[in-house]
């Protein structure tokens, strides 16, 4: 059998028009904004026309602690609604947006893989619809903006040492962590320390994602705060009068994108990457309008369970009133056993001891979903052609210990059809699911700062507690005290380790997690704590993934995984 990759497969795929996939998934030709004949926005207003519709049951698909074995999270959620399409469901998907950043990286796209993809996947991975674009411009002439007003006059009385709002790109760039920008006289601005942030790590991302409609958008915009006066009053964007202008240039992005995966089954791709130092989640309005569409919706938070689908399920589901019907943590024996502590040259021999030792990150994960958040779960066995019938079955004797069923999922190499066991125990649990009544938070709004992070910290890190340091505390204080303390908390962390360390993988014990810089997002309406070496502006790999892509005379694109 002849090996293709990723963008073979994708390329040979014979796609519909995306006016056809619309109009199967019941949207009207009015609602529908073509971007060339593949993918299209969907204008929001189609929701409050739908106001009345009853929503279907959302499903939410996470994964253990990343490793670089792989897991395969976006894979299984794109043939997961391939396979519940199959069995006679009406199921979208609802995913988030490819950074360009890890396309060129080490992580590469997020266009899920093999028979289970996402298409047109080199457009979806690189521009798509210009929406990173966008939230990038937005960001920068908010920044424009603010150092024009100091060199104006600076009427607000901004101190130029206090000033927290970064300019952005979508590009890993670690030059430009830290800058000194304004330099070569008075002409060109106020000298001044200055940074980047990646595009998706920029605060508009998580307005553009968790904002309801267009009038929400601009309420968000103008409660930026990006520096602070000389007296430590916050400035926002509304006191530079900056929000009608990003408005004017988000209104276009806050459409959500419908596309298909190879199997025509309708997939709304909008918002939402990096889930360690982000929120990671796709739009609230795109999933809320996959819910209005379908009778099951799959979707997917970032990284491993501890960071995507804890801000999924404390930040996003807090502030939009949804509530995941079953949730689907998916592994591979591959990776547990690097969690174990095989090295990924060794990974495809059977090893019964180093999978045993490193169950527990699975087991870890999948005690929060069931036990500290109160939902129902399934883990999905991303099967690889090395996993033995006994690594399978010890991994099935563990999570059944915990009351979980085990399925194996093999849709990277069939599609739908090697999805529909795990297809089959999603119905079952959303059939039974009362997950109403049975969800919980890991903290309630009213506690204080510094305790909701210690409640993600020993509740789903299993931390022994959090040492915040100076300037973290004194932060945490003055955004209790200008009224920020009941916003929820968006961890910035490793995706690697439970920890705040990535080199502890597994489960780790007898740790403490360090809080160093607490800042307010305050338009996004949560509390960021960064935690260890988290950085909100990654860096290239020695050999970039940039290297291996081109494009050809005819304008196809190779390299891309």
């Amino acid at each position: 059998m002849e090996f293709k990759t990723d963008i073979q497969i994708a390329q040979e795929a014979e796609m519909k028009k995306i006016t056809e996939i619309a109009a199967a998934a019941g949207i009207d030709d009015k609602y529908v904004e073509l971007y060339g004949n593949y993918k299209a926005k969907i204008d929001y207003n189609i929701l409050r026309d739908k106001a009345d519709t009853p929503d279907g049951k959302l499903i939410l698909v996470t994964a253990i602690s990343p490793t670089p074995a792989g897991e395969g999270k976006t894979t299984t959620t794109v043939g997961l609604a391939d396979a519940m399409n199959k069995i006679g469901l009406k199921t979208m998907t609802a995913l988030r947006e490819p950074s360009m950043g890890p396309v060129f990286g080490i992580k590469g796209g997020a266009a899920g893989g093999g028979y289970a993809q996402v298409v047109p996947m080199e457009d979806i991975n690189l521009h798509f619809t210009g929406d990173m674009h966008a939230i990038g411009a937005a960001n920068n002439l908010l920044a424009a903006m603010l150092d024009n007003h100091i060199q104006q006059g600076n009427v607000l009385g901004i101190d130029p040492r206090k000033i927290t709002w970064k300019r952005c790109v979508d590009m890993n760039d670690r030059q430009l962590r830290s800058v000194i920008d304004g330099l070569g006289g008075k002409i060109n601005g106020m000298p001044r320390e200055d940074g980047f942030d990646i595009t998706v790590a920029s605060e508009i991302m998580a307005i553009m994602c968790l904002a309801s409609d267009i009038d929400d958008l601009k309420e968000r915009l103008k409660k930026i705060i990006v520096a602070y006066t000389y007296n430590d009053e916050p400035v926002t964007a509304a006191q530079l009068k900056a929000e009608g202008a990003m408005a004017a240039i988000l209104k276009d992005a806050l459409k959500p994108n419908l596309v298909q995966t190879l199997e025509h089954t309708p997939a709304f791709i909008h918002g939402g990457p990096f889930a360690n130092i982000a929120h990671g989640c796709n739009s609230v309005m795109a999933t809320r309008l996959a819910l209005k569409m379908a009778d099951y919706v799959v979707t997917e938070a970032g990284f491993g369970a501890d960071l995507g689908a804890e801000k999924f399920l404390d930040i996003k589901c807090r502030m939009a009133g949804l509530v995941p019907s079953a949730v689907v943590i998916v592994a591979t024996v591959r990776a547990l056993k690097h969690h174990g502590g095989v090295a990924k040259a060794d990974l495809n021999n059977e090893n019964l001891e180093a999978l045993e030792a490193g169950l527990p990150n699975l087991l870890q994960h999948v005690e929060n979903i069931t036990q500290v958040f109160g939902l129902p779960a399934v883990v999905a066995i991303n099967r690889f052609p090395t996993d033995t019938e006994a690594e399978l079955a010890l991994v099935e004797e563990k999570c059944k210990e915990l009351g979980v069923n085990v399925a194996l999922s093999e849709v990277w190499g069939k599609g739908g059809e090697g999805g529909i066991a795990l297809a089959n125990e999603v119905k079952r649990l959303c059939d039974e699911s009362n997950s109403a009544e049975t969800f919980q938070f890991t903290y309630d709004s009213e506690m204080g700062l510094a305790d909701k992070i210690r409640a993600i910290a020993k509740k789903i890190y299993r931390a022994d507690d959090v040492k915040f340091q100076p300037a973290a505390t004194k932060t945490i204080k003055q955004l209790e005290e200008l009224g920020f303390g009941n916003m929820p908390i968006c961890v910035g962390k490793t995706q690697y380790s439970f920890s705040d360390n990535q080199k502890l993988l597994g489960a780790p014990r007898n740790f403490e997690m360090t809080v160093r810089e607490v800042k307010v997002s305050a338009g996004a309406g949560f509390v960021v704590a960064l935690t260890g070496s988290i950085m909100t502006m990654p860096g290239l790999p020695k050999k970039p993934a940039a290297e291996n892509i081109d494009v050809d005379s005819t304008g196809k694109i190779s390299g891309l995984f």
